[in-house]
């Protein structure tokens, strides 16, 4: 059986890496002067960079050097898109696995959605903390204007942006049309991509899991819930 695993922030808890809306969640925290909901945004980069690295700096790149959990080894052969930009499947040895809001450790040229672009390593070591705002403005080669021009961005897809062939979709959907079963692991099936497994599920009539503690309930038949956290239900495996 041709089984996708979709997995999101849930798997990477065990880890140390909070999830996206629990109590220290991503979505919960934002800036001195922006919510988390408007920080994540090509907007905001655009018009604040200094607001939005730093931000970005201290709810992501300080997660870099934690390692991977007993799920993500059990992932690591495994047909996988993640919504995680943490990089911990690569780092459990997952070879193909797509990223599919991007990665962490890479960063671009600035772009315009769609344009073709070489990904490259995100220097986050050379970044000096006792001058954090600078420091990072000069790693991603931001001038003091909203002209970012041939500055650098962060690898990640941002809430006002759009999946494109920089982050494999047509690839994740060629699998989610291609998989037998989906299971759906970590995830509150907020995100498009979610959306768009489950779409493709009902259309293809395929078997679906959900693995979480406090499953969102699916407008489907041909659901299966384990109300459990990832690693418990890898035990059970």
């Amino acid at each position: 059986m041709n089984t996708l695993y979709i997995t999101g922030a849930g798997v990477s808890a065990e880890s140390g890496i909070p999830t996206f809306r629990g109590e220290d969640g991503f979505w919960t925290i934002g800036s001195k002067n922006y919510t988390p909901m408007e920080m994540a945004t090509r907007l905001m980069y655009t018009q604040q960079p200094q607001e939005f690295l730093a931000w970005y700096y201290h709810r992501f790149a300080t997660y870099r050097h934690l390692g991977p959990n007993a799920v993500h080894h059990w992932l690591a052969d495994k047909n996988l898109i993640t919504q995680n930009i943490d990089g911990l499947d690569g780092k459990a040895g997952n070879k193909n696995y797509i990223a599919i809001h991007g990665r962490l450790d890479q960063m671009t040229l600035f772009h315009e959605q769609g344009d073709p672009v070489e990904v490259i390593q995100a220097p986050w070591d050379d970044v000096d903390e006792t001058q954090l705002t600078q420091s990072l403005m000069d790693i991603f080669k931001i001038e003091n204007s909203p002209q970012l021009n041939q500055s650098l961005k962060p690898f990640v897809l941002l809430f006002d942006e759009f999946y494109t062939d920089l982050y494999r979709i047509d690839e994740a959907v060629s699998r989610m049309n291609q998989a037998d079963k989906i299971i759906f692991m970590g995830t509150s099936f907020s995100v498009n991509i979610t959306n768009m497994a489950m779409d493709i599920a009902m259309k293809n009539g395929l078997e679906v899991e959900v693995v979480d503690p406090n499953p969102f309930i699916l407008p489907y038949a041909k659901v299966v819930y384990h109300r459990t956290t990832a690693l418990e239900y890898i035990n059970q495996q």
